[in-house]
């Protein structure tokens, strides 16, 4: 296990790492990484690429596991979309692939635990283990629960749980308007919203609930104008990608005067895309930004020198959580099996940069901590890193601690005998 401290020293060699972390062992162990590389939303698949190899590059550049076997990553365009993420998935079957890690979209999430369930079943020799880092559609560790399929990101309810106990504070809070992608995680968060802020907030009156095609709308104009009509303060979004990012776009050139609830406010374009308009008022749910502190800061920085020209930052612990406690159970268990290395994973901890994080075994969900913040201006108080380069960081309004993160599951598992 490597200390967080010990970052500092990998930033400052970020080049050594990379040509080092080039120099394959002769023999690996392939992360299959399935995520959109081309499309609408490559610029969110193409930034999880960069986080997952700065991860295999860090316990790799300490010897990796097994005495010296180094971590691979083999990126796979699945486009975002079900229909092609499946076609990859044969793809990691075809290199004989054991671990898949896929995060965007829950559709996709969706069909690839069902793909994986019913590959090991019928290929009980070579099985398939998947590691979802964010889709979180809370469907997949309840009623779709898997014994092969591990998420390592907190899912709609438990996020929406942490953002309406902060908006119910919020007494300014009048009218609400929801916008989301028309698919089954989008579905989730509308749902969630609705009931939560009813149950906190029945005051609040919803004066809006839309959905719209994913990854297709180019202009948001025409949703704009329905939020400013209904008089609504403020917007609840899960909307991630370019449906993010030409969202507040939109809302900034109408000039429209509302608070932003967000799910993905400071990923890849949105920050950017609102500019000093967002100040105070996009606000994002999320496990992690740069300006938790703690011992974040080193890998953030590794981030930033590992990726100069990327002109992002490091958003995702979830695929630090999910490379370490891979790895760690590799070398706990002395084996890369995916049964195993399953059953190992199961109440399985990790002591990272923000605190401890643990995976339940009735559900395999995880548990970590949960950040509620705000888009602020640079130089302010718990605000030292920017995003985008733009001047601005997100601040913490809030953390909930994981424990309190839990919520009740209907998830039947069956395990293999």
């Amino acid at each position: 296990m490597f200390s967080f401290r010990q970052l500092k020293l990998l930033a400052g060699v970020a080049l050594v790492i990379v040509v080092t972390g080039c120099q394959k062992s002769p023999e690996t162990i392939k992360i299959g990484l399935i995520d959109p590389l081309s499309g609408p939303f490559a610029n969110v698949g193409q930034h999880f690429q960069r986080e997952l190899e700065l991860v295999v590059e860090l316990i790799n550049s300490r010897g990796g596991v097994l005495g010296g076997t180094n971590f691979q990553v083999v990126a796979l365009d699945g486009k975002g979309k079900p229909e092609d993420s499946l076609i990859a998935f044969q793809q990691v079957v075809d290199q004989d692939i054991q671990y898949v890690f896929q995060a965007a979209s829950s559709a996709v999430a969706s069909a690839l635990t069902d793909k994986v369930k019913k590959h090991n079943e019928r290929n009980p020799d070579s099985p398939v283990l998947y590691f979802n880092y964010g889709a979180v559609d809370p469907a997949l560790t309840n009623e779709k629960c898997n014994f092969w399929h591990f998420r390592f990101d907190a899912d709609v309810d438990m996020k929406m749980q942490a953002l309406t106990n902060f908006m119910a504070r919020q007494a300014a809070i009048k009218k609400v308007y929801l916008i989301n992608q028309d698919y089954s995680f989008g579905h989730a968060v509308s749902k969630s919203a609705k009931q939560m802020l009813k149950a906190k907030r029945p005051d609040i009156e919803i004066v809006g609930d839309d959905l719209h095609p994913l990854g297709k709308v180019k202009d948001f104009m025409p949703y704009i104008a329905k939020i400013k009509a209904s008089g609504a303060d403020s917007v609840v979004t899960g909307n991630w990608g370019p449906d993010a990012s030409l969202l507040v776009k939109a809302s900034d050139e109408a000039g429209l005067p509302v608070d932003f609830y967000t799910y993905y406010g400071g990923f890849v374009g949105v920050p950017a895309s609102i500019g000093e308009a967002g100040i105070g008022r996009l606000k994002q749910v999320t496990g992690f930004h740069s300006n938790v502190g703690l011992e974040a800061d080193a890998l953030v920085d590794a981030y930033r020198s590992r990726f100069p020209d990327s002109n992002d930052d490091l958003y995702w612990l979830t695929l630090l959580y999910a490379m370490e406690m891979l790895a760690e159970a590799i070398e706990k268990n002395q084996t890369t099996d995916p049964l195993v290395i399953a059953r190992s994973l199961e109440g399985g901890k990790f002591k990272g940069p923000i605190g401890e994080v643990w995976i339940r075994e009735d559900n395999h969900q995880l548990l970590q901590p949960i950040y509620v913040s705000t888009l602020s201006k640079m130089g302010e108080e718990g605000v030292k890193y920017d995003v985008e380069r733009t001047g601005m960081g997100f601040k913490t309004d809030g953390r909930i601690e994981a424990i309190d993160t839990v919520l009740p599951t209907t998830c039947q598992m069956n395990r293999p005998d």
